[in-house]
């Protein structure tokens, strides 16, 4: 029986802790209804920057990433949307 090979995952360093960014949570005239969520700040930061790009029409700015960031929040999006908030 064929098994895979995990102990490059036991050496490597990992942060369990999943983060992600919901547009649900803000109000827009699109009513966006996308949730990002990745395990590295990186990899959601990326992927909350090319939305923001192609969706939203921001210009990527390191401003734009800092605000991004610190919409960041720990966990998974809820499956049900959030009541929109004042940013």
């Amino acid at each position: 029986m064929w098994r895979p090979r995990l102990n490059h995952l036991l050496d490597a360093e990992v942060d369990m802790s999943r983060k992600y960014i919901d547009c649900r949570e803000f109000p827009s005239e699109m009513n966006c209804t996308v949730a990002i969520c990745a395990d590295t700040d990186k990899e959601l930061l990326d992927a909350a920057v090319q939305h923001a790009v192609a969706i939203h029409q921001h210009q990527d700015s390191p401003e734009l990433r800092a605000q991004l960031q610190q919409l960041f929040r720990e966990g998974t999006p809820p499956i049900e949307g959030r009541p929109s908030q004042e940013i």
